[in-house]
Order: structure tokens, then sequence, then C-alpha cells
């Protein structure tokens, strides 16, 4: 088990503000190398980059970037940047995301169902494979990626039809990626996927917690995130519900699983007020 980030190269997407500034926080104080923001959010960035310069221990480097991940290309170009001016990060926390909570019929292509399936999606897949094969080559050296998905990716929910799609395709991913490190014995670069339920941030405005499974703060989360990420955990569900509704949904026939979802949990009903940011 690792038990800090001190001396590690972090990078942290989405970065600038919520919970992606709470990830930078937690680098910092452990006395990161490096700590590598990501936002496409300039003046956020800028702002976020100043603090955390003032709480840096001696010899850690702030590193912020202006990226928008949703462009694909701007990815590349980011991280050739990262890798000649700060070096290859140790340690990769895909934590930007966007949510729109629609029917389905009701997304625009283009401004709601493939920036939330490139953000979501596709863009931990592309930063990732821009900074794995140098982790890779360094069995002497813990390396982390820490992907956030969503319970929604585990469960089917009206009103969140693309973005449980955009969390199902991360999770599989993640944990496949996870599975083909350990197999071909590069087990020392641990993959971590995190499923949490609603957390209060402006992100998940207006939506309702189910039965048994509160709203959770972004500061319980990061706690709870950071702890199984120097761990090297495979997966963390989070609240203990996610994981019961996983087995009752895969037990349960599908007729009673929806009653139960939406009568008793009140599951399918959790969207009904969203307002998002």
């Amino acid at each position: 088990m690792t038990r800090t980030v001190a001396g590690a190269r972090v990078l942290i997407t989405g970065a600038a503000m919520g919970m992606g500034r709470l990830y930078a926080e937690r680098a910092v104080a452990e006395g990161a190398k490096a700590v590598i923001l990501w936002d496409r959010d300039s003046a956020a960035l800028t702002t976020t980059a100043a603090e955390l310069n003032d709480l840096a221990w001696p010899g850690t480097r702030i590193a912020p970037y202006v990226v928008d991940i949703s462009d694909l290309g701007a990815i590349a170009q980011t991280a050739q940047r990262v890798r000649m001016e700060v070096g290859n990060p140790d340690i990769v926390i895909n934590n930007a995301g966007i949510i729109r909570g629609k029917y389905f019929w009701e997304h625009d292509n283009g401004e709601d169902t493939r920036p939330t399936m490139q953000i979501n999606a596709l863009a931990p897949m592309y930063i990732t494979r821009e900074f794995l094969p140098a982790m890779m080559e360094n069995p002497n050296r813990q390396s982390r990626i820490v992907n956030i998905a969503s319970a929604a990716g585990t469960l089917s929910n009206p009103r969140m039809s693309v973005y449980a799609a955009s969390k199902a395709a991360l999770i599989s991913w993640s944990d496949s990626l996870r599975l083909e490190l350990v197999q071909q014995g590069h087990d020392y670069v641990k993959v971590t996927t995190v499923c949490p339920s609603y957390i209060s941030t402006g992100m998940f405005a207006g939506a309702r917690g189910p039965l048994l499974t509160p709203i959770m703060t972004p500061e319980y989360v990061v706690n709870r995130v950071w702890k199984s990420m120097l761990a090297g955990s495979p997966l963390l569900r989070m609240p203990w519900t996610v994981g019961l509704a996983q087995a009752l949904r895969g037990t349960l026939p599908l007729p009673v699983w929806d009653a139960v979802a939406d009568n008793v949990f009140g599951v399918y009903r959790s969207m009904e007020k969203f307002t998002g940011r």
C-alpha cells in the first residue's frame, strides 16, 4: 500500500473547482512533487493554481493547463506538453465529467450526447493511453489510475440514459484495463474504479437520494476515494446501497426489480426535480 503521494506527480482533470480541487488540495498537503491541473475554465484554473501555490510545500510544483478534454486532439497536445515540461504523471485521476438530465429524445446529439460520451467515456481512455506506457515501463514505481464513474453506470434510471451509458462504458473499460495490467505482469499500475451515488455538488442539484442512500458530501467522497487510490483498491462503490441495488437487480425478475426500484427505493424518481449546474 502507498501511504501518501509525497514525491509523486499527480494529474487531475476537472481540477479548477469542486471535487477536482479537493483532490488537488490533498495532493498538495501530502507533498506531491507536482500537481498537474487540467480544466477548461481558464479563470477558475488561474485562481485555483494561485491558491494552491500558497499552500504548497517547498519543492511542490503546481502546473495548470487549460484544456477542453471533449477535444480529443487537445488531449494529445496537452499530454505532450506535460511530458516535456513536468514529466509523466505517476497518478492520473480522471475526475472531469458532465451530465444532461433529460429524457433520451430531448437530447441534442451535438450539444448533449456527443460531449457527454466524449468527456465521460472517451477522454479518460485517451488521457490514460497518453501516460500509461511510461507507467508500465517503471516497475519500481507504484502508479495509480483513478476513474470516477457513477452508480448510474450500474443501474438504469429515467432521465439519465446518455449519462448512464457513458459511465457504464467507463466502468467496463476501467476494470478491463485493471485485468489486462494484472494479466500481463504490470500490477504495479493499480486501477481504481469509483461508483458513487449522488454527491452534493452543483452538478447534481435537485436530485434526490433513493431510500437509504443519502446524498454524500464532496469531502466525504474525496476522502474515501483517496484512501482507496492509495491502497490500490480495484472498486469503490458508495454508499453501501449501491452494491445492494446491483445485487437485487441481478437476482430479481425485471418486473419485480422495476417495482422495487420505483416504489420502494425511489430510484426511478430520483431525477424528477433535477436542475443541474
